[in-house]
């Protein structure tokens, strides 16, 4: 980790680390939760995350694609700062409208190479979803890029996906067990 990456964690940690009692999504309890919504509703944080994470691209990348909702502002953020396009990756189909029954917004042709930009990732359960979601589509996956990877051992993998992630717990002062 460099000194701006050092410095990133210090910002990230202080807006956005809560401690408590935390049920997480995956059904895991924690002693700790970093709240997605506070890093990314800081306009200098959230600028100097889309940067980061811009740093980390796959050469070849075409297009950019995030969650909704949680990765919604780091997608677009990183989209202004590289001028990709980007989808939305819905949790469920729309039900209404010129695209009901889509689970995508936004234009996706066949043989992109996507990224998929997500928040925090503990076990990537809806990343991973929407890596199938995107390849069903006809995409290829380039990799998966997160802001903060939780899981206790940092593996340049997701699922069957390269992965990079900016922070991990140890840059955010905390240890396995924590």
């Amino acid at each position: 980790m460099d000194v701006s990456d050092s410095s990133l964690a210090s910002r990230v940690r202080e807006a956005a680390l809560l401690e408590g009692d935390f049920l997480l999504s995956s059904g895991r309890r924690s002693r700790f939760y970093v709240d997605k919504y506070l890093f990314s509703t800081e306009p200098g944080l959230l600028r100097d995350l889309a940067r980061g994470i811009s740093r980390k691209l796959p050469e070849g990348t075409a297009k950019l694609a995030g969650v909704e909702l949680g990765a919604v502002p780091l997608v677009a953020a990183t989209a202004l700062e590289t001028g990709l396009p980007y989808v939305i990756v819905r949790k469920g189909t729309k039900e209404y409208g010129a695209n009901a029954g889509r689970a995508i917004e936004g234009r996706l042709g066949p043989g992109e190479r996507v990224v998929l930009i997500e928040d925090v990732v503990t076990t990537g359960t809806q990343v991973l979803r929407a890596a199938e979601v995107l390849e069903r589509e006809g995409t290829e996956i380039a990799g998966i890029v997160a802001v903060l990877d939780r899981r206790q051992e940092r593996v340049p993998r997701l699922g069957s996906y390269p992965f990079e992630a900016l922070l991990g717990l140890q840059d955010l002062g905390l240890k396995k067990g924590d």
